[in-house]
């Protein structure tokens, strides 16, 4: 836009002059008197038939200036949408360079054009570009040798603004500088190249675009750009709507923006003198009649300024999705489809004037977000408190809430003055909002669960779950060196003691039972446990969290035996509610996406990166892992992940060590949900450490994600319902049974190994008395032969060699027989006993009984009781 100075600063700032900066005026005078009749004579016809050395000089001057000028699309803010279940769609933030809305001809009171053409340009409609008179006129004016100025036409103004408004849309910043210091030159050059370019510009396009084009391009002051924004901002208005008087006084702005703009009080009065001009302009060339004028020059200039707010603040103000909006701004600014840097996508993002349709759920969002303030405070003595709530449609990807429990702010002196605010997202990793993300605990027993089902296992084996300490040998891993994780110990513990011994999976998953994951971990891949989390999109939220971590620097999980039951790594709310989308949706994973939909200015759609959705495990072990996650909530720590609607809902919760962090993760069968509520960041102690404290002790807060979690869920489950989970396969929930082999006579080892093998839990009975050799296997319980569930305990027992097995064939023999049969077997301490009373003769009394039994093992220094036949009444 090219800015104009009032005719009586041009006067104040004149200087005297030279005689030779006299004649050099003059001699200007002349060249300008000469172009301008070439401009004119080329703007009706195409042969310039002129003749004369300063006519000659400069037609060369202006046949080597460009001839063509193409408009280039306008810098427009970009707006942010959300759209409502009943389809309403709702304004929820816009991002600008420029305030400017453009608009149609018809959107643009006739006032507005015909106080542009009766002041700025009379004869608009009868030049062609370049008005030979007024160029005349201002050629002699400065003759004096000052600056070129005046003689502007409509279109010379528009010329100027779109090479202005090319300059501005260059993202290099020293590009940019440098031509927007030459579109701004006040001398001949550039004015020569005005007309050309007007010329050219009015060959192409009729009057009234050229004009619209003005009006649209056209800086009314500060950032704001275009009539319809002007009308917005100063007088509340749209630009179809505005008075008389109001579009005079708008008009008048553009002539010199810094000092007629009406949002200072200070500048009204010049404003309703450039106004009141503007009306006898109008007067004058009968655009209005007499009683139009009087009325508008006894209407004072009285604004009603609404400003255009920018940013994500008015939309957490309006709707709190603050986060959320800030979340997408960083997807955009991480996007490559919108320029090769951050600072080029901002740049673009900033001035694209796109229409951003969001995926936010704005009744999820209100749960949300009502549950968390309701439980979790924005500030709490004794600790950095924080709560977060992810949710995205399952099989899409799409982000449908971001909750957090302090209100988002960007303005450093809000955050600074009131802990309340942060715009640190809790949500997200740390490139879409600054949060180096949170220990997910025992939720990720879940993809250990997944593990150990892909590789053929059931829910319903038996496992090992007491506390107790394993050799890190025990876990194999095949891509380390050595094959296997260590060879050091691992002692570990269960926060529930209450359940002990061999139990089913699916108690140690409801239970959250830290040593059962341990025991079927010791009968998988470590390796393989934690490709199954890659696959499932699962990694650390920042590489920069926790420098005691093996894999400080990146953002690949930590491989410890300790992470399959306790997620020590650092990971972001969305991250794990996309996992779990994947166990509602037949193992499906996609990326978060917080964007449905963008259109440009022209109504046209503009690429971006959508989401990405992948196998992330196969359907039947999701339906597998989706089953015993629904038993986490019908019979397992995660019953307050019931749906109030009926709907199926799979879930697991988390603790942290110390109680740090607290989670529930899970899903229906259409939107799956992370809450987490912690410490969100190291608060200093009485002795100047710092560290992360517990949550214990600071009321409910370590049971507040079981009351924010079940409030999001409810509302999606409101409007988006839900089916039943996929069946899982048999092989995924049958019990497996399994025939005890016979290992007696064999070593200890050798029987605990083929045990072993087969998934039983073996356990030392320790010394029983046995005719098998001394330190050999004697028995076992279950029995050889004996079928039982895989994985069950079997203990073995191991021979003192001190026993002998009882001799057959006593019973029915005499007493003295059967006891000369057992003498000599080695058993020498026999006795008698009778039936039914009465006193016995081993001569003739038979023996009905054997303790111990005739086949049994019996130590030999043992005494073996034969009960005879021999009754009351009997001799």
């Amino acid at each position: 836009m090219t800015r104009k100075t009032p005719s009586s600063a041009r006067a104040r700032s004149m200087k005297p002059r030279s005689a030779g900066s006299a004649l050099g005026g003059i001699i200007g005078a002349v060249a300008m008197s000469a172009i301008a009749g070439v401009l004119v004579t080329a703007a009706v016809t195409p042969v310039v038939a002129l003749s004369g050395t300063a006519a000659n000089s400069a037609i060369e001057i202006f046949e080597s200036l460009p001839n063509h000028l193409d408009p280039s699309r306008l810098a427009e803010p970009s707006t942010l949408w959300a759209t409502g279940a009943d389809t309403t769609v709702y304004k929820l933030a816009e991002f600008y360079d420029q305030d400017r809305e453009t608009v149609g001809w018809d959107d643009i009171s006739q006032f507005v054009k015909d106080a542009a053409v009766a002041e700025e340009d009379p004869r608009f409609y009868t030049h062609g570009g370049v008005d030979m008179l007024a160029t005349a006129r201002a050629v002699l004016q400065n003759a004096a040798g000052q600056n070129l100025s005046g003689a502007s036409t409509i279109t010379m103004q528009y010329v100027r603004n779109v090479l202005i408004q090319d300059a501005l849309a260059i993202p290099d910043e020293e590009e940019q500088k440098a031509a927007y210091k030459d579109a701004m030159k006040q001398d001949v050059d550039r004015k020569l190249k005005e007309m050309k370019l007007a010329i050219s510009i009015e060959k192409k396009y009729p009057k009234d675009e050229i004009l619209l084009g003005y009006l649209n391009i056209a800086l009314f002051g500060r950032t704001i750009y275009g009539i319809e924004s002007a009308a917005q901002y100063y007088y509340s208005s749209s630009a179809k709507d505005l008075s008389l008087a109001q579009a005079a006084s708008l008009v008048a702005i553009v002539n010199n923006p810094g000092h007629l703009q009406i949002d200072v009080p200070e500048n009204i009065p010049a404003n309703k003198e450039r106004r009141d001009k503007i009306l006898g302009s109008m007067l004058n060339h009968g655009k209005i009649t007499q009683a139009q004028y009087d009325e508008a020059i006894a209407t004072e200039v009285e604004p009603a300024i609404k400003p255009r707010v920018a940013g994500c603040v008015e939309a957490e103000k309006n709707f709190g999705v603050g986060y959320f909006c800030d979340y997408v701004q960083r997807y955009i600014k991480q996007d490559p489809s919108f320029g090769d840097t951050p600072e080029e996508r901002e740049f673009n993002f900033s001035r694209g004037g796109y229409d951003i349709y969001t995926t936010i759920d704005l009744d999820m969002q209100a749960a949300g977000l009502d549950a968390t303030r309701a439980t979790v405070p924005a500030v709490m003595d004794g600790i950095d408190v924080g709560a977060a709530t992810s949710s995205v449609e399952v099989g899409t990807g799409r982000v449908l809430s971001m909750v957090q429990n302090k209100v988002f702010s960007n303005d450093p002196t809000v955050i600074e003055t009131d802990p309340g605010y942060s715009a640190i997202n809790y949500n997200t990793d740390f490139e879409y909002g600054g949060s180096g993300g949170f220990q997910v605990a025992s939720t990720f027993k879940a993809i250990t669960l997944a593990e150990w089902i892909r590789t053929g296992h059931s829910v319903r084996d038996i496992v090992n779950v007491n506390s107790r300490t394993v050799q890190e040998s025990s876990f194999q891993a095949s891509c380390m060196t050595d094959g296997v994780y260590g060879f050091g110990s691992f002692a570990f513990t269960n926060d529930n003691e209450g359940t002990k011994g061999n139990q089913p999976v699916l108690t140690a998953i409801g239970n959250s039972i830290n040593g059962g994951l341990v025991s079927m971990q010791q009968k998988m891949d470590l390796c393989d446990t934690f490709a199954t989390a890659k696959k499932l999109g699962i990694h650390r939220a920042s590489d920069q969290t926790n420098p005691d971590l093996p894999n400080y620097g990146t953002r690949e999980l930590t491989m410890v035996p300790s992470n399959i039951y306790g997620g020590i790594d650092e990971i972001a709310p969305i991250t794990m509610a996309a996992a779990y989308a994947a166990f509602a949706g037949d193992g499906t994973v996609c990326t978060p996406v917080p964007i449905d939909r963008i259109e440009g200015p022209d109504g046209a759609e503009v690429p971006f990166t959508k989401s990405e959705c992948s196998e992330g495990l196969q359907p039947e072990v999701a339906a597998g892992v989706a089953y015993a996650l629904q038993y986490a909530v019908s019979n397992g720590l995660a019953r307050h992940a019931g749906s109030a609607f009926g709907v199926p809902h799979l879930a697991k919760t988390g603790t942290s060590d110390d109680v740090v962090d607290n989670w529930t993760v899970g899903a229906s069968t259409r939107v799956a949900t992370a809450t987490w509520v912690g410490n969100a960041g190291p608060v200093q102690f009485a002795d100047g450490t710092w560290g992360r404290v517990s949550t214990q002790g600071f009321g409910g807060l370590m049971y507040a994600d079981q009351s924010i979690w079940p409030a999001v869920m409810n509302a999606a489950d409101a409007r988006y319902g839900g089916e039943a989970f996929p069946e899982p396969t048999q092989s995924a929930i049958q019990q497996t049974m399994v025939t005890v082999p016979d290992v007696k006579g064999k070593s200890f080892d050798e029987a605990s190994s083929m045990l072993s093998q087969l998934g039983f839990n073996v356990s030392d009975g320790g010394e029983v008395d046995s005719s098998v050799g001394k330190g050999l296997v004697a028995s076992s319980d279950p029995a050889g032969g004996s079928s039982i569930p895989q994985g069950s305990g079997v203990t073995v027992f191991r021979s003192n060699g001190e026993a002998s097995p009882v001799p057959d064939g006593l019973i029915g023999a005499t007493g003295n027989a059967a006891k000369s049969t057992l003498n000599g077997a080695g058993f020498a301490d026999v006795d008698f006993t009778c039936e039914a009373g009465g006193k016995a003769d081993g001569k003739k009394h038979k023996v009905v009984a054997v303790s111990p039994g005739s086949g049994e093992e019996a130590r030999v220094s043992g005494t073996i009781t034969l009960t005879l036949d021999c009754g009351k009444g009997k001799d």
